[in-house]
């Protein structure tokens, strides 16, 4: 009997007793190891990748002139991408610029703002031209001279100056990130065509860009783009 109680105690201590469950460090490790960590975009990427893609559509059209398919795809591709490119930098990043450089920053956004006009001025031509108009690689090659010159302005100083101005105070850590992020996400909702002074000097000129939006975006149904490329709605962007 007493035999009995003796392992009937043993028993419930075993029972009772919590059981631990023992993971090997290395698959722990494995859990939570940092390099799984996805980091958001800076200002500078998100512009810098915007740009690139511009160069590769603009490529795309001239060195392919005997394809006037093929022309006219990347080419409605360049006018969708620089359309929507140039107005959410009017209302994100230039704004930007007067806020965190001061005197300095407005000098910059105004000029860029005047240089954006007279791109927008040369797209508007080009985006009604056909592939078998005598000036359409034309026209669009001084397009690119002047764009191609903006870009290099605001790659080699304006951006830069931007962004060291950020990472010289902590209080402005992931501004950049949050500036790249509104940039996206802006980019969804403007015009997809170009209409110069559309987002040029905020607000007055961004409701000109929201009445036109929905209607860009309703004939890019009906253009032609390059296979497998990104779609014309911009939602998907």
């Amino acid at each position: 009997m007493q035999n009995t109680r003796l392992f009937t105690r043993s028993t419930l201590r075993t029972v009772a007793r919590p059981q631990l469950l023992r993971i090997p460090l290395a698959t722990q490790q494995r859990c939570f190891h940092p390099s799984t960590a996805v980091t958001a975009p800076t200002v500078t990427e998100a512009l810098t990748e915007d740009h690139r893609e511009l160069e590769t559509y603009y490529n795309e059209v001239v060195n392919n002139p005997n394809d006037h398919d093929h022309q006219q795809r990347y080419g409605n591709q360049f006018t969708w991408e620089l359309a929507r490119h140039s107005i959410a930098e009017e209302l994100i990043i230039y704004p930007a610029f007067e806020k965190y450089l001061g005197q300095k920053g407005k000098e910059i956004a105004e000029k860029d703002r005047g240089e954006h006009h007279e791109v927008k001025l040369f797209l508007k031509t080009f985006q009604n031209m056909k592939p078998s108009d005598e000036d359409y690689i034309p026209k669009l090659q001084t397009l690119w001279k002047n764009l191609n010159q903006h870009i290099k302005e605001e790659e080699n100083d304006d951006i830069p100056q931007l962004e060291k101005y950020l990472a010289s105070d902590h209080n402005y850590t992931g501004v950049s990130e949050s500036l790249a992020k509104s940039f996206a996400r802006t980019k969804m909702l403007v015009p997809s065509r170009s209409h110069p002074s559309a987002g040029e000097h905020p607000p007055f000129e961004t409701v000109m860009g929201l009445i036109t939006a929905p209607i860009d975006h309703i004939a890019d149904i009906f253009r032609k783009f390059p296979d497998k490329k990104i779609s014309p709605n911009p939602s998907t962007k």
